[in-house]
């Protein structure tokens, strides 16, 4: 996870006069004066933008969000923090059905095998996904959360307690497999086929420069293409009903060339001996177009194909944290124009 922030600001001139509220605020925005409420873009139907004021939820500082999930179950949407912080958050929607609200209901510091809240260098949650969080069942969702720096795979409830850990490859299982410390195990999702599913935010060293290796947790490895953006990186995925993966992926080279945030759909291979994923582009969103963007890093799927993605503001006033509401249209779809 690039640490750009300063720069971003200046790219962005992201308004700071929130940066000071203790209290939680959700405020809608826009995210292009050119693009509504309910139109579509690319594959996607925007249905609503919120600006996260940065607050104090519990004693925790509700910043630096960089995986989410949701609990169909319990009607929450949980965020994990970078600074190893879980949160749970009600969004509110309109008659429409778009995104109007959201309150913050409770914080918890996510905790290791002893109980107590993790401490630097093993708090760095940058994935999550959820685990029962649809079969009817209230109270026994588990969380699947993913972390850079010690790169591993924990099981946590929602009130953040620990669980055990996902075994990983050895492929991935050390930091000095991957190019940077800090470009570690940023994915996750469960995919009912293939098991709990993780990637790396950028190539592991000595991997072609372009290239992601998508893991399941028994070894078995499928490459993922990024997108043609100049530095561009996984940073979310999320398992489809149909059973491909939609993946967030963000670029950011200097202030000089255009921030890039992307939305892609990635397709299995038909035969086992085939191991690179056909990847599509949904929609890409350009800083230099008009949009409203900041460093996107979570996605998952509400319900059919109905998503959030969040922006995580690396816990610096001069960025902000969005939280987007999207629908997944079908690529036969007829959509707006880039």
């Amino acid at each position: 996870m690039p640490r750009f922030l300063t720069l971003l600001a200046l790219i962005f001139v992201l308004p700071i006069s929130a940066c000071s509220s203790r209290e939680f605020e959700a405020v809608p925005v826009s995210l292009s004066d050119r693009i509504n409420l309910g139109d579509s873009f690319g594959h996607v139907r925007l249905l609503g933008a919120l600006r996260l004021a940065p607050a104090e939820i519990d004693g925790l500082r509700f910043c630096g969000l960089s995986g989410l999930a949701w609990d169909e179950d319990a009607g929450l949407l949980y965020a994990v923090s970078d600074k190893g912080n879980l949160f749970h958050l009600r969004p509110a929607f309109d008659e429409r059905g778009y995104l109007a609200g959201a309150r913050a209901l409770a914080g918890h510091p996510l905790r290791d095998a002893s109980g107590q809240p993790l401490r630097r260098p093993f708090t760095d949650a940058e994935g999550l996904a959820i685990r029962d969080g649809d079969n009817g069942i209230a109270d026994d969702a588990e969380l699947l959360v993913s972390f850079e720096g010690r790169p591993r795979i924990a099981r946590y409830s929602p009130s953040g307690r620990w669980q055990g850990e996902v075994p990983l490859p050895a492929t991935i299982g050390k930091a000095r497999y991957y190019s940077n410390g800090n470009e570690a195990l940023e994915a996750v999702t469960l995919d009912p086929r293939r098991g709990v599913l993780t990637g790396s935010e950028k190539p592991l060293r000595n991997d072609p420069p372009d290239v992601i290796r998508i893991f399941a947790t028994g070894g078995r490895f499928w490459l993922y293409p990024l997108g043609d953006a100049p530095g561009s990186a996984l940073v979310a995925m999320e398992a489809l009903p149909d059973g491909d993966l939609l993946t967030l992926e963000r670029a950011f080279v200097s202030p000089l060339q255009p921030f890039t945030i992307s939305l892609r759909r990635a397709e299995w291979p038909v035969s086992d001996k085939t191991l690179r994923l056909r990847v599509r582009d949904v929609a890409t969103f350009n800083s230099d177009r008009g949009w409203l963007l900041d460093n996107f890093e979570g996605l998952t799927r509400q319900r059919e194909q109905r998503f959030f993605m969040i922006s995580d503001d690396n816990c610096n006033g001069l960025q902000t944290t969005l939280l987007v509401y999207f629908e997944l249209l079908p690529f036969a779809a007829q959509s707006g124009g880039r």
